[in-house]
């Protein structure tokens, strides 16, 4: 019995998948692709932007601690009219680190079935953990996300309240970041949170101290074999 010298299903697939055309022109082929593309594109961006909407973001039911105090703060009800809902918050705007986002909220989804906060208990447990978590991303991007709204330029000092402009000022001249003084202006904050968030601050100090003494361990050794100097000869 000889054995059979024809190829699998997935090797003809694979073949057929990479054999020139024949029989359809390359205009056609172009066309296709630039179709295709634009539907990838829409289908992608409509997915990106649904995932941005308040239904979508506190459609699990352990959003729901989060959403009612949402409701309680002035980012949902105001003299102004104007809402800032979970994505102008939670999510940048710029592309690449929106996608980033998105990739990262996937631990979300994994949280979401395993029931890590499924009850007001568990939640409480994870607040304070949370809430770094999320002080720790706004610090490191100087509250990017707060930024999609406020910004000091646009800012009239003259008829804010005196401590409030005071303290934008301040702000403005130590070169402090929204999140240094509005940790709680959406969720209630945990017990201990002022001690938590002191301790993530220091924690990125010292990660910034790091990169910096690397950097400049870098220099050395290029400054020790000569290559610094060797550059700049060249140049």
């Amino acid at each position: 019995m000889t054995k059979s010298n024809s190829p699998g299903f997935i090797r003809r697939i694979w073949n057929w998948f990479w054999t020139p055309a024949v029989a359809i022109s390359s205009g056609f082929l172009l066309i296709a692709g630039f179709l295709a593309g634009i539907l990838f594109w829409g289908g992608f961006n409509w997915s990106m932007e649904m995932t941005n909407t308040e239904e979508f973001c506190t459609g699990c039911h352990t959003m729901e601690t989060n959403l009612g105090e949402y409701r309680e703060t002035i980012h949902y009800n105001n003299h102004s009219g104007v809402r800032a809902i979970c994505s102008d918050c939670h999510v940048p705007k710029e592309w690449n680190h929106k996608v980033k986002a998105k990739v990262m909220a996937v631990k979300d989804v994994y949280h979401e079935l395993m029931g890590t906060i499924a009850t007001p208990e568990k939640y409480e447990e994870h607040r304070l953990a949370m809430a770094a978590q999320t002080w720790k991303k706004m610090k490191q991007s100087d509250s990017r996300e707060c930024r999609n709204c406020h910004n000091f330029d646009y800012m009239d000092f003259t008829i804010q309240e005196g401590r409030a402009a005071k303290e934008h000022q301040r702000a403005i001249d130590t070169s402090m970041t929204c999140i240094d003084c509005h940790q709680g202006i959406a969720h209630q904050l945990p017990e201990g949170y002022l001690q938590e968030y002191n301790r993530v601050v220091d924690e990125l100090g010292m990660e910034i101290d790091a990169q910096e003494d690397a950097q400049l361990d870098v220099k050395g050794i290029r400054d020790f074999l000569g290559l610094n100097s060797n550059d700049k000869s060249g140049g």
